[in-house]
């Protein structure tokens, strides 16, 4: 009868767990296991075993035994041992492993490989299984055509094994460039780069690998090598890491440092700037630079000191950070070095104050001092002028003698007024230095630019009149075919119509004066005749109207002339009215003057010019 043939298992689990044992003992001297059946069969090489996982000494044991019976008790001093390691052994006893039972010893050494290899696997409360599948998942999250559901079948085409070397080693495999389709090349890759690379027994081979479903106990033991290797490496890289830190935070609180050094030093720095800019400031004595600096230094008080307060805040608590940081890793405390400490900046920040506060007075008397010179030179000036002005107007009402004597003295008094024209630009400049500094009351003057300069103007406009009166009075002196009341007349109407004050008539003021004076020409008449009289001149002087006036009235010096006059503008009535006297253009000077001195008509209806004629004797 042929033997029967042993199921597939047995010869994987077999392979699996003599290469999983022999990277033990060899590892320690000993020599490898050929055979499970003969080489466990006298307990020496299962204790060699047990002492080397367990990191243990099983005391004395037959070292080579002969007789059943020492290998029977050697075999018991290796299942005592994994009895008080907690493990549970079922259906095994002493006798089975001398006997060579390799289903049971397989069944022994998976025990072993679960206490040993698997057990420091489990987390986050799975077990040891649970744990090591969990590990698998997460190393190859990510990994396209990887899906580790378990230990059997989702290795099968090698990609998870290639996934878990691509995500510690990614220097030895190019997984974006696997051929997919190639799982036996796939599967002999990576096991071959774990074991020559990274040192990880090749429990396994291609063929325990490639088939529909591997064996569930031989890839949990071959990965369980995988995770202790890649765990030892993220172990050493976690170590790397966590010098990597320390030099990081090292070198972080160095710079820190640095920056806390440096950040004290430009503070320190512009404090003692500030102060030195404060000492040497002048005032030029003008409102205009003491509010300049006024509105920069609470500019400063604003802006820059508002920065300065944040950084003094922000170098304490970064201090404070340095030391924290520090104290976290147990490391030395930062002392500042001398004059760069928090109470160096504390100091200065109080000589700062103190040299903010003799500013601010500065500029606050400086301020106060140039509004009351403003004052005393305003009321220096304006009480000169009102002085000047007062003077000039006596002079000029004290006028008397000659009329060329007085002309000359008037003449005199218009050259005084122009040191007072320039004392009132002076004083207008002032005003605006007031007015700048918003200065309203003044108690060393009662008098305002305003109210000068209109004083001022009344007195140009007084000597003016002054001067054009005594020259119209001399030319009206040599008119002596003129009778004063004729003069008077033509004198009252000239300056009527002169509306501009320039003691000449423009054209159309000309023909105005004619009419309201009864002669009414035409327009053509009145244009010829102004050219003739006026003589290159833009209008006609006074001088000139007399003239014109003694030429055309030569003939009408008599009362009857006068009374034929009122007969044509009452149009023949024995009375004239207001109207009447309008529309001969009479001014209205002369019209209201006829009215106080001339007797009211007995119609009732206007003027009685025939008994005001005769009242006069003039007819």
């Amino acid at each position: 009868m042929a033997p029967q043939q042993q199921p597939a298992w047995i010869a994987t689990q077999t392979k699996a767990f003599l290469r999983w044992t022999n990277s033990y003992l060899e590892s320690h001297g000993v020599s490898p296991v050929v055979s499970f059946e003969k080489d466990f069969s006298d307990g020496v090489k299962l204790i060699r075993l047990l002492e080397i996982i367990g990191n243990v000494n099983l005391g004395r044991y037959a070292k080579n035994p002969k007789l059943r019976v020492q290998k029977a008790e050697n075999v018991i001093i290796a299942l005592e041992y994994i009895k008080q390691c907690g493990l549970q052994l079922y259906n095994i006893g002493a006798e089975d492993i001398v006997d060579g039972n390799v289903k049971l010893i397989l069944g022994l050494l998976w025990t072993l490989i679960l206490n040993f290899s698997i057990s420091d696997i489990a987390a986050e409360g799975h077990s040891a299984k649970e744990g090591l599948l969990l590990w698998c998942q997460r190393k190859t999250a990510g990994y396209e055509g990887v899906n580790i559901t378990d230990f059997s079948s989702s290795w099968n085409d090698g990609l998870a094994f290639c996934a878990i070397l691509d995500r510690h080693r990614p220097d030895l495999i190019d997984y974006e460039h696997l051929d997919k389709e190639d799982p036996k090349y796939n599967i002999k890759l990576a096991l071959r780069l774990a074991s020559d690379k990274v040192g990880i027994p090749q429990l396994l081979d291609v063929e325990d690998v490639f088939v529909p479903k591997p064996d569930e106990r031989s890839i949990m033991t071959y990965v369980a090598h995988w995770y202790h290797a890649f765990s030892e490496l993220d172990k050493i890289e976690t170590a790397g890491r966590r010098v990597e830190r320390f030099v990081e935070t090292m070198s972080t609180s160095y710079d820190m440092q640095h920056s806390y050094e440096k950040r004290v030093t430009n503070l320190l720095e512009a404090l003692e700037q500030q102060i030195k800019d404060w000492k040497r400031a002048r005032f030029s004595g003008t409102y205009t630079d003491a509010k300049s600096q006024y509105i920069e230094f609470t500019n400063y008080k604003k802006s820059t000191k508002r920065t300065w307060i944040a950084e003094k805040t922000e170098i304490a608590s970064m201090l404070g950070n340095i030391r924290t940081k520090l104290a976290t890793y147990g490391l030395k405390e930062y002392d500042p070095p001398a004059g760069l400490k928090v109470s160096d900046v504390d100091i200065a920040w109080k000589f700062l104050l103190q040299a903010e506060a003799s500013r601010s007075r500065q500029i606050n008397e400086a301020i106060r001092d140039i509004k009351e010179t403003l004052r005393q030179q305003f009321a220096e000036i304006a009480n000169n002028i009102a002085v000047k002005l007062e003077a000039i107007s006596d002079e000029l009402i004290a006028l008397d003698g000659e009329l060329e004597d007085q002309r000359e003295a008037a003449i005199k008094l218009e050259q005084k007024l122009q040191p007072v024209a320039q004392l009132l630009v002076s004083l207008k400049h002032i005003e605006s230095g007031l007015i700048e500094a918003k200065v309203e009351e003044n108690d060393f003057t009662v008098y305002s630019y305003d109210e000068l300069e209109y004083e001022f103007q009344l007195s140009q406009e007084s000597i003016s009149k002054k001067v054009l009166f005594i020259e119209n009075q001399i030319v009206a002196r040599n008119m002596t075919n003129l009778t004063p009341l004729q003069l008077e007349e033509f004198e009252s109407v000239f300056r009527y119509f002169d509306k501009k004050q320039q003691n000449a008539l423009e054209e159309v003021e000309f023909a105005a004066a004619l009419a309201s004076l009864g002669l009414v020409y035409s327009e053509e008449d009145t244009e010829q005749i102004f050219d003739q009289i006026r003589q290159d001149d833009a209008a006609v002087s006074f001088e000139q109207f007399i003239h014109f006036m003694v030429e055309v009235t030569q003939d009408q010096n008599t009362a009857e002339q006068v009374l034929q006059s009122f007969l044509e503008v009452a149009r023949g009535n024995p009375y004239v009215t207001e109207f009447d006297l309008r529309d001969s253009l009479v001014p209205d000077t002369v019209i209201q003057q006829l009215e106080r001195i001339m007797p009211k008509s007995a119609q009732g209806e206007g003027l009685d010019y025939i008994k005001f004629m005769e009242d006069l004797c003039l007819v």
